[in-house]
């Protein structure tokens, strides 16, 4: 028999791969969450979230892609990416984001840091975005303890490797994406093991935005630019009890 979730003390887990400039549901996830797992060990998957997300310009949404070496590096872990330091793209998306927010309310609070962040010569594609998470994190007021399941060498695939990271880290409460349901429910050993299951349901907010009309789905730094301290609080409206 399953202990009491009423009784037991929540100890909510979420895991997901470390993206690029993630989009603000992201965030909401992490803030949930007293543990998250940056899924860095899984195959790197070309021109996916891993590498790359969109913002909003005077000439409508850009995607900002980060180069990465992939030939003949087939089924390459996400934290083995290199980046391809021959390109000067990520320089480029400083001056894209410079552009195209320079109007915004809270551009000078943020873009020297976030300047001197893409400016660093970081070799791995996992180390660049995880370095941004918890730049976002820290600029959102997030607390959320962050850990690489590399460093947690999990057994397993699928649904059992997601349990065995729950067992890892003690979570008896596992916050999943929807995107997951489907394999999740294919072979859904969470009872068994004692660990609540929950979906994270986000219906994405309204906020200030340039440009026209609104457009949701974009990387969190459209929200951080143009609201500053109120982004967390904005963040969290977007929440959907289960």
């Amino acid at each position: 028999m399953g202990f009491d979730m009423n009784v037991a003390e929540k100890y909510t887990l979420a895991i997901m791969q470390p993206t690029y400039f993630p989009w603000i549901g992201y965030f909401d996830l992490i803030d949930q969450s007293k543990t998250f797992v940056l899924l860095d060990d899984v195959e790197f998957s070309k021109q996916s979230w891993q590498q790359r997300n969109r913002i909003k310009t005077a000439n409508g949404v850009l995607w900002l892609t980060v180069p990465v070496l992939c030939k003949g590096k087939s089924k390459q872990l996400i934290s083995e990416a290199v980046i391809n330091r021959h390109s000067n793209d990520i320089e480029k998306h400083i001056k894209t984001i410079k552009q195209s927010y320079s109007k915004a309310s809270f551009l000078n609070n943020y873009i020297d840091e976030l300047s001197n962040m893409l400016s660093v010569s970081h070799q791995s594609l996992a180390e660049l975005n995880i370095n941004l998470i918890k730049w976002f994190c820290e600029k959102l007021g997030i607390k959320t303890k962050l850990v690489r399941s590399s460093e947690l060498r999990p057994d397993g695939s699928k649904v059992e490797r997601l349990i065995n990271i729950c067992h890892i880290i003690g979570a008896n409460r596992y916050l999943s994406t929807p995107g997951s349901k489907t394999y999740i429910e294919e072979n859904n050993l969470f009872v068994k093991n004692n660990i609540e299951l929950v979906y994270h349901n986000y219906h994405h907010p309204v906020y200030k935005q340039q440009y026209g009309e609104f457009v949701p789905y974009l990387s969190a730094i459209d929200l951080l630019l143009n609201e500053g301290e109120s982004s967390l609080s904005i963040v969290k409206t977007g929440r959907v009890e289960s």
